[in-house]
């Protein structure tokens, strides 16, 4: 998710991680309505210009943009109203969790994400929005207008560049990880083993398991489909400890060796967010990237006039476990 850097009021709680090699022990278990009490509806600017307008959990609930279960969570887009050019952008949902981490694992249950044109930067990934980038970033699910695979990326603070060969299962895209460099692409790992890592593929298959690990020497991305029979049971199974070590290669790994990760990155909230059509020059609102995607129309005026093309344009998690 590239951003603008964004202020906070807010007093989080510090979770830092004190696990040694790669064992975790289970911190949160987060399922269903209680997504509402580890995270915060940020009904703010979109950082990333977008056609959206984020609202708050209250307005959220009384539009049927964000419900649970007892072992569901959704949060959704409007697909209902037909905007003018004069009105606000499309009724999205941003949340943010209350508690920041340093040294952690954070493992999704995603049943599904969004998918269709116009949905842009449906993400889900960390940062410290009041000290961004210095703060540093990681998106560990990103992509737009159904455009596959998904893209693992890195955004920080000058002097952090990933090596150009490391043991990963995904390909590069680039290496320099700082926001200042190739218009903040950062140093981004598309999952190229797995083109059902993200849209309507990540769908159609039930979704999956993705799982982040950050330590001070690496930052390790996971991609397991809801399927795939050699999946860790530790991970898919939300146990009480895990060891990483028994992953696998990550699909996307980036190493500390050009890159002094402890400085570039601090304590960061987890943030799930779907916008649209960013202006501005941003990532999906791009009149070329979308245009490539084999959208119709332009973006804004796609969004405006088609409420019923996001229906499907939602998150619907079964839990979010996170590990120190």
């Amino acid at each position: 998710m590239k951003m603008n850097v964004l202020g906070s009021s807010l007093t989080l709680a510090l979770l830092t991680g004190s696990a040694l090699a790669g064992t975790y022990t289970l911190s949160e278990n987060i399922v269903g309505e209680g997504f509402y009490n580890s995270f915060n509806f940020e009904a703010i600017p979109d950082p990333t210009n977008g056609r959206v307008t984020y609202v708050d959990q209250a307005t959220a609930q009384s539009l049927n943009l964000t419900y649970a279960t007892t072992d569901t969570f959704i949060m959704r887009a409007d697909d209902t109203t037909v905007l003018t050019s004069s009105d606000p952008g499309r009724n999205s949902v941003r949340i943010r969790s209350n508690n920041q981490y340093t040294t952690h694992v954070v493992v999704f249950d995603m049943q599904h994400m969004p998918e269709g044109c116009g949905n842009g930067y449906q993400a889900v990934w960390e940062t410290d929005e009041s000290n961004w980038p210095d703060g540093g970033e990681v998106d560990i699910v990103e992509g737009v207008n159904n455009v596959e695979p998904n893209q693992s990326t890195l955004h920080t603070s000058p002097n952090c560049s990933m090596p150009a060969s490391t043991t990963q299962l995904g390909t590069a895209v680039y290496t320099d990880c700082d926001t200042t460099a190739n218009g903040n692409a950062g140093c981004g790992v598309q999952l190229t083993e797995d083109y059902n890592s993200f849209g309507p593929g990540f769908n159609s298959i039930g979704g999956g398991w993705y799982a982040m690990e950050r330590t001070d020497d690496y930052i390790n991305v996971w991609f397991w489909e809801r399927d795939d029979e050699s999946a860790p049971v530790d991970a898919t199974s939300g146990a009480g400890t895990i060891d990483t070590d028994n992953w696998g290669t990550p699909a996307a790994n980036f190493p500390n060796t050009d890159c002094d990760l402890e400085s570039h990155f601090d304590a960061n909230n987890i943030i799930i967010n779907l916008t649209f059509c960013e202006t501005g020059g941003d990532w999906a609102g791009n009149s070329a990237v979308y245009a490539a995607s084999g959208c119709p129309s332009d973006c804004v005026d796609y969004v405006d006039d088609n409420p019923t093309a996001f229906t499907n344009a939602y998150f619907e998690f079964s839990s979010i476990n996170v590990y120190l």
